[in-house]
C-alpha cells in the first residue's frame, strides 16, 4: 500500500486469498489512522455475500485483484476520529457498506445515487482508492478506516450482528420498492428465498404488500410464511405460472441463476413491473410480446446510495427487522463458501471478526 510519511500506518489482522484457487488464509492488511475527515472503525461483524465467492474465484469477466480480503457488510464501533468529523464519536456503532468513495461532483454523486456515479464508485474491496493506486480491502479484517461521508449510522437497539447484511441485502432490497413505489396493498411475489430473498419479505411486508413467495423448493414454504409471506408457490409444479398468470404488481427477482424471465414477467398485471436483482452468468433470452400486451416493465437495482441505505436502516430499526443469520468465527468461513454454494444456509453467515485476533 501507498505509506503517507505524514499518516501512521496500523498492522491489521484480516483474512485473504492470493489468486482464484487460493483458501482464504491469516494476512495481515495496513490500515491508515484517520485523516481529517475520516473514521478509524473497529470491525465487530461482517457479513459473507455470495458477491465475495464470485470475487474471490474471479468469476465475473476476470476484475479480480489479489491479495484480497473481502467483505462489504461491515458493521463495528469508531475507534478514533479525524479532525473535521463532526457526523460520529468514538464508542458510535457504524455501518460501511459496497463502496467508501465516489467521484462525489456528478450528478448520480449529487443526487445520493453513489451507486451509478459516473466515474465508478470506489468499492470497499477489489478497488482502488481516488488516488488510483491505493488498493482496498473489506471486512474481513479487524479495522477500516473510512471517509464520514460513506459511514452509516447503527440506529440504537438493532442487533449489530444481524445488521450486517442488511448493508447488502438489506439496501439491495430496499432501493427498488422504494423507487418502483410499492405500497400498502399491493400484491409482491419475491423470486427466489435465499439471502437476498429472506430480506424481501420482511421489507416488502413492512410496506404493507401482500407477498407471495416462488420458489423451486417446496421446502421453502415454512420459512417463508415464518418470514412474513402472505402465501407461498412453488415453480416447478406444472400449473403455477396459469394460475398466477396476471396476479402481480411487482415481482423482485433474486436468482442469480440463469431462468425463464419471461414466466416470471407474465404473473404481471398491466403496468406490473419486474427487478432484476441478481446477474446470471448467461445471456437469458428475452420476448417482447411479455411486455409489449400488457405494458409490463422489467428493470433492475443495485444497491442504494449513503442517503437510501441510512433510510432502511432506520426504517428496519422502527418495523423490528434484520437478517436471519448463522454466526460464524473466521476460521470456518472457506467452509461457508462451500455451504452458500449449495443453499446450505439460513440466510446469512456473517463473520465475528473479533475470532481474526485469535487466528494470529
Amino acid at each position: 500500500m501507498l505509506r503517507s510519511p505524514e499518516t501512521a500506518m496500523l498492522d491489521t489482522p484480516a483474512y485473504a486469498t492470493s489468486d482464484a484457487s487460493s483458501p482464504l488464509a491469516p494476512f495481515t492488511i495496513e490500515r491508515r489512522e484517520p485523516r481529517a475527515g475520516e473514521v478509524l472503525i473497529d470491525i465487530l461483524y461482517c457479513g459473507v455475500c455470495h458477491s465475495d465467492i464470485h470475487q474471490v474465484r474471479n468469476e465475473w469477466g476476470g476484475n479480480s485483484l489479489y491479495p484480497m480480503v473481502p467483505g462489504h457488510e461491515i458493521i463495528g464501533r469508531v475507534a478514533r476520529v479525524g479532525d473535521g468529523v463532526t457526523a460520529f464519536k468514538p464508542g458510535d456503532a457504524v455501518g460501511v457498506g459496497c463502496f467508501v468513495d465516489s467521484c462525489r461532483s456528478c450528478a448520480q454523486c449529487e443526487a445520493g445515487e453513489e451507486q451509478y456515479c459516473e466515474k465508478g464508485m470506489t468499492a470497499t474491496y477489489n478497488g482502488v482508492e481516488r488516488d488510483g493506486t491505493t488498493p482496498t480491502f473489506g471486512g474481513y479484517s479487524t479495522r477500516i478506516t473510512v471517509d464520514q461521508a460513506y459511514v452509516l449510522r447503527i440506529p440504537d437497539g438493532m442487533p449489530l450482528d444481524r445488521a450486517a447484511p442488511l448493508l447488502c441485502a438489506g439496501i439491495t432490497t430496499y432501493s427498488p420498492m422504494k423507487h418502483y413505489g410499492v405500497q400498502a396493498g399491493d400484491k409482491v411475489a419475491v423470486v427466489g428465498l435465499g439471502g437476498l430473498g429472506h430480506m424481501a419479505v420482511k421489507i416488502a411486508r413492512a410496506l404493507g404488500a401482500e407477498v407471495t413467495v416462488l420458489s423451486t423448493s417446496a421446502s421453502k414454504r415454512e420459512d417463508a410464511l415464518a418470514l412474513g409471506a402472505h402465501k407461498f408457490a412453488v415453480t416447478r409444479e406444472p400449473d403455477t405460472f396459469k394460475q398466477l398468470a396476471g396476479s402481480f404488481d411487482f415481482v423482485i427477482d433474486a436468482v442469480s441463476a440463469a431462468h425463464d424471465y419471461n414466466a416470471y414477467l407474465s404473473l404481471l398485471k398491466t403496468d406490473g413491473t419486474m427487478v432484476l436483482l441478481g446477474i446470471p452468468d448467461q445471456p437469458v433470452p428475452l420476448a417482447a410480446g411479455v411486455l409489449v400486451m400488457q405494458r409490463r416493465k422489467l428493470g433492475g437495482s443495485l444497491i442504494g446510495g449513503i442517503r437510501e441505505t441510512q433510510e432502511m436502516l432506520d426504517f428496519c430499526a422502527e418495523h423490528d427487522i434484520a437478517s436471519d443469520i448463522e454466526l460464524i468465527d473466521i476460521g470456518q468461513v472457506n467452509d461457508a463458501y462451500e455451504r452458500m454454494i449449495k443453499g446450505d444456509v439460513r440466510y446469512r453467515f456473517v463473520i465475528d471478526c473479533m475470532s481474526l485476533e485469535r487466528t494470529q
